[in-house]
């Protein structure tokens, strides 16, 4: 329970009508979830406008309404607060209610294109390996300590991500580690958080069907910077091209990791195999069985992080190298029946592809040894496609084009948007296979037919998904299980 101008506090409100003295039992953003004592925050989302169920979350027993515009008919006992922008008012809000529980955590925040959730997943397990209680917040579940739910967004609302956090901390939790990402920036879901680190992994093309220009994603990505406090530090990937640009007009402590000898933490590939890196950090070696040249940018930034927790060198180095790979983040399956190594990966943009091709080269030849079975995700950016469509068609023996996630698209036209990207030299090197599970078969029995090479299929898109999104309707799809069977057969 909350008093009600307790939690208007900071607010741009622009008119109030009614009593602010009052107890609240619940906020809501669903007007289908209210309960009686409650507080409902009509915000204008991409697809709905909250203001049109105002009248129904006070028949469910709403008591005060938060809200940009008033509503034409102004019902005597409920209370009105109507403000500039609801969705931004929400996080305080949401913050307030719970008591502000990101004041009471350390709280660590990555956000970039691609290796997000792998940093979170690594940082998680090392914290707990050094005994603090831990909590996570990812695309693939949340965490508290041993507790574990699934995710519904990357970034969650504001009341759920108070929720969360408020969790957290009554389960005794030091740290929590989360990804940010660029919808849950625009959309205001981290308003009201106190970051203790921020870090950037990366920028590269993705969710441009969003944010319409490349140039609005970055300054969206910017924003997550530009709001911390100075008190904070911000932890940027040095190699990237973008990295000063994420810290201008910044006020927090500065760190840059990466390759480039500048950076305050940097680190090299020493040898890469399809068994495990050797790698250099911080002028030290360190060797593990995770794969893929991007995987040095992930640990290195989670060494950061820990020293700047003052944790011991010694023991960090310890629990890096025996650090397990996160689910869908270039997982392995070998196959001792034959030479075929299954790989699956979440790589769902030019940038996350681009890469994991370049580590697989290096232990292997792409043009010769590589399936690639590849979608995209329908109602999603568009212009990516025959991106992805020409990386897979040049760097594989033979790339099959099959359904991601069609939601509510015609899987054949986006697989006829990949094919736009493939040059007519390579146009032997594509099939297309409508049915995803075929596809993975058919790639297993390409790959099986080489038997005198080593070869990889590489299934990439959907990585730890366990479903297949096609008009509304999620059936059960694993591309780790599937390759596997057809592996095994």
């Amino acid at each position: 329970m909350k008093v009600l101008r307790e939690l208007l506090y900071d607010l741009s409100i622009t008119h109030v009508i009614g009593n602010t003295n009052m107890a609240i039992s619940s906020i809501h953003l669903n007007s289908n979830e209210v309960i009686n004592g409650g507080f409902f925050i009509a915000i204008q989302g991409d697809k709905v406008n909250g203001h049109e169920f105002i009248s129904d979350a006070i028949s469910l027993g709403a008591i005060a309404i938060l809200c940009e515009t008033l509503p034409k008919q102004i019902i005597n006992g409920i209370t009105y607060i109507q403000v500039e922008n609801s969705s931004f008012s929400l996080g305080l809000i949401a913050s307030s209610f719970f008591n502000h529980p990101s004041k009471k955590i350390k709280l660590i925040g990555v956000t970039g294109t691609n290796g997000k959730t792998s940093t979170v997943y690594y940082l998680s397990s090392l914290f707990r390996q050094l005994n603090f209680k831990v909590g996570l917040i990812s695309t693939i579940e949340y965490h508290i300590n041993d507790i574990i739910y699934p995710s519904t967004h990357t970034t969650p609302n504001p009341i759920v991500l108070n929720q969360l956090l408020s969790d957290m901390v009554e389960a005794g939790c030091d740290y929590c580690f989360m990804e940010v990402s660029s919808h849950g920036i625009h959309q205001n879901r981290i308003v009201g958080l106190d970051f203790d680190i921020g870090i950037f992994s990366n920028i590269s093309r993705d969710h441009l069907d969003y944010h319409n220009s490349f140039n609005e994603y970055i300054i969206c990505k910017k924003k997550f910077f530009d709001n911390l406090s100075p008190t904070a530090t911000a932890i940027v990937n040095i190699d990237d091209e973008y990295s000063k640009t994420m810290l201008l007009d910044n006020d927090s402590k500065q760190i840059y990791f990466g390759t480039h000898p500048s950076a305050h933490f940097s680190g090299h590939i020493v040898e890469s195999t399809i068994e495990g890196l050797s790698m250099v950090i911080d002028r030290k070696e360190l060797a593990t069985r995770l794969i893929g040249d991007f995987t040095l940018y992930n640990l290195l930034v989670t060494y950061v992080v820990a020293l700047e927790f003052n944790q011991e060198k010694e023991s960090v180095f310890t629990i890096l190298s025996n650090l397990k790979s996160v689910p869908g983040r270039f997982n392995i399956i070998k196959n001792t029946h034959s030479s075929v190594t299954g790989i699956v990966d979440y790589a769902h943009s030019p940038d996350a592809l681009e890469k994991v091709l370049m580590s697989l080269s290096k232990f292997c030849s792409l043009q010769t040894d590589l399936v690639i079975v590849i979608g995209c995700g329908g109602d999603r950016d568009k212009g990516k496609r025959p991106l992805m469509g020409k990386l897979a068609s040049e760097n594989s023996f033979m790339s099959i084009f099959t359904t991601d996630n069609p939601r509510f698209e015609d899987p054949n036209v986006i697989i006829s948007d990949m094919y736009n990207g493939v040059d007519t030299l390579f146009n032997q090197n594509v099939k297309k296979i409508l049915n995803r599970s075929e596809a993975v078969k058919e790639a297993v029995s390409i790959a099986k037919s080489q038997s005198s090479k080593d070869i990889i299929v590489l299934v990439v898109g959907k990585g730890h998904e366990k479903y297949q999104d096609t008009c509304g309707v999620k059936t059960p799809f694993d591309d780790y299980q599937i390759l596997q069977n057809f592996l095994k057969e």
